[in-house]
Parts: C-alpha cells; structure tokens; sequence
C-alpha cells in the first residue's frame, strides 16, 4: 500500500538527484528497503509523509556524498509532460527537450540541500510552508535555499548556453 501512494513521488525526487532513469528505479527501490527496515523506528506522533520525505531525502543525500561521480546525463525523456499546445511540430517538441536537458543538467550541479527545495518547490509544487515542515527547516532558510538554488541554475543554463536561451 505504502509503494501505491508513494513510488511516484520518490521516484521523481530519486531522478531529479540521478538524472537517470535506471539510477532513480534503484534509488526508489533502495529507498523503499530502508523504509521497510525503519519502520519499527517510525514514531506515530509525527506526520509519515514528512518522516518519509525526510527519509528519502537523506538516503539520496547520502548516496550523492558516497559516490561523488559525475552523473552521465541521458536523453531519457519519457517523464517530460509537454502540453498540446507546444506538442505541435517538431521543433517545438526539440526546444522542449533541450530546454529539459539544460534545467537537469543544471540542478544536477546543485548541492543536494538546495535540489531538494528546489525540486519540492518547482517541481513538485509544494509551498514554502509544506517544504519546512515536510523537511524540518525555517521558513526562511526553504526561501533562501529555493532563491539561491533558482539562481545557481539560471547560472548554469546562461553558462551553458553562452547567454542565450
């Protein structure tokens, strides 16, 4: 039941910390081991999903610190929502997919504190207040982090693209 309500949610978080699709299914499955492991641990007073979140979070900050390695990015794109809209023409499906290459690209650069806001926040759409509590921050310190992440990454796209978009 818990992988039903929650595999989508740390298999997102698990591939915006790989930027592979492979590497983020054995992330979620690790996660979900050590879940199962830290139950026994788990305390009823507190909010599970927020447990949980943090749980996660920590395993894949852990793993970013073991392995150290450069990430080879993929063009796996088979996550990438494109609307209608923009679904067109090719070109508009190309600009799409390179735009993605460049933002995971650029928050794979990031530290994994401000990744993880930063993907809390523009990705999965929580607010400020959900991300604190969910991660047992300071309002202040969410909003920091998400602006100096935001930042970081405009950086990098500008870096990477010599200025232009």
């Amino acid at each position: 039941m818990l992988v039903d309500l929650y595999s989508k949610k740390i298999f997102n978080l698990a591939y915006q910390f790989a930027g592979s699709y492979q590497e983020a299914e054995d992330l979620t499955q690790d996660i979900f081991l050590k879940l199962y492991h830290s139950l026994p641990k788990y305390d009823f007073n507190l909010d599970f999903t927020a447990w949980f979140l943090t749980l996660a979070r920590n395993h894949l900050i852990d793993e970013f610190r073991r392995t150290k390695l450069e990430k080879s990015q993929r063009s796996d794109f088979e996550d990438l929502t494109i609307s209608a809209a923009e679904a067109d023409s090719p070109e508009n499906r190309y600009l799409n997919r390179e735009k993605a290459e460049l933002v995971r690209a650029a928050l794979q650069q990031l530290s994994p504190e401000l990744r993880t806001v930063l993907v809390l926040r523009e990705i999965e759409g929580f607010s400020y207040d959900e991300i604190a509590a969910k991660l047992k921050l300071p309002l202040g310190t969410v909003k920091s982090r998400v602006n100096r992440g935001r930042l970081q990454v405009a950086q990098a796209i500008l870096e990477k693209t010599g200025g232009k978009l």
